[in-house]
């Protein structure tokens, strides 16, 4: 005797709504993801603006002030440390081969494994001119995602008033409090990890300069990209590190050796319980499933932003079924 399965017209209408707004989603996907950048530099400078505010600075002008600051000081790095990463990434991959046979590595790498690695490696300069001309050169998306953060840190403390008006004083004060805790906890693992990654960047940098290890910029700036996948980047970023060291003298590798060591400790016991101790943890398998699906969907794009959108997701569950 065979069942017989019925489906309700509620269920058919939520499966037709929820296709539709994946569809839409999918039309607008460049202007939701800009508004979700948007979203995050806000959460990031906010805290910035509520402090400018206490001098009686107007809101328009602190958020101008902001602007200038974040961009002005992210421009000026960009420009000074760019040209000089090509540049010593291009010396280290066309030194690549003379460190490998200085350690004797060629000789266990047959001839595609050595052809394809220095190919890969000959790509990264290039791949770094592209990445950073497609976040920061196409001129209006920026500003369209200026606007945006404009427009929501502006009336950030009139929301629940706006809000009042359209759905209710309840479900206003509701979603002004799930906005209160996405900026603590989205705000927090942003500014947090930028933070993170730019000590360990620099700390590595002062080391190998000290050390006398050579291209140490695009070797920092390896390790401080790394620094955002929990457990693995830290040893990934040290290999290449602790082979040039050793390719150039024994005491060297071993002193490269220590220094990744001693900056995992720093990390492990000064720089991740200090910046990060107020922002919402994400766990390790998390974090690297999220980078993994981030970057089958969107490439570097998706990687940059599938840790934020988990954030987004674990503040919508705990305000949705967390203890009050």
């Amino acid at each position: 005797m065979t069942r017989k399965v019925e489906i309700s017209h509620k269920t058919i209408i939520f499966i037709a709504v929820f296709i539709a707004s994946l569809w839409f989603l999918y039309l607008i996907r460049d202007i939701a993801l800009q508004f979700f950048i948007a979203l995050l530099l806000m959460t990031i400078l906010n805290p910035f603006i509520v402090r400018l505010s206490k001098f009686k600075i107007p809101k328009a002008i602190s958020i101008l002030f902001s602007y200038v600051l974040f961009f002005g000081v992210l421009g000026y790095a960009i420009a000074s440390i760019i040209p000089a990463l090509v540049e010593q990434t291009t010396n280290l991959v066309n030194s690549f081969p003379r460190y490998m046979q200085n350690l004797g590595l060629q000789n266990y790498l047959n001839d595609n494994i050595n052809s394809e690695l220095i190919a890969q490696l000959g790509a990264i300069p290039s791949q770094i001119i592209k990445i950073v001309f497609s976040l920061f050169g196409n001129v209006l998306s920026i500003l369209t995602v200026a606007i945006f953060a404009f427009y929501l840190l502006l009336q950030r403390d009139k929301l629940s008033e706006s809000l009042a008006y359209m759905v209710g004083d309840d479900r206003a004060k509701g979603f002004t409090k799930f906005l209160d805790s996405l900026e603590i906890n989205l705000g927090g693992w942003a500014r947090g990890q930028f933070l993170l990654m730019f000590l360990i960047g620099l700390s590595t940098y002062i080391g190998l300069l000290l050390l006398g290890i050579p291209y140490a910029l695009p070797l920092a700036m390896f390790a401080g990209v790394f620094e955002i996948i929990p457990y693995v980047g830290p040893i990934i970023a040290a290999v290449p590190v602790v082979i040039l060291g050793f390719s150039i003298s024994p005491f060297l590798g071993l002193a490269a050796l220590g220094l990744t060591i001693l900056i995992q400790q720093l990390e492990n016991y000064v720089f991740v319980p200090k910046i990060m101790e107020k922002s919402t943890g994400v766990p390790p398998v998390i974090t690297l499933l999220s980078l993994a699906i981030g970057y089958e969907f969107a490439g570097i794009v998706g990687m940059i932003i599938s840790v934020p959108i988990v954030v987004i997701l674990q503040t919508i569950l705990i305000h949705k079924y967390g203890k009050n």
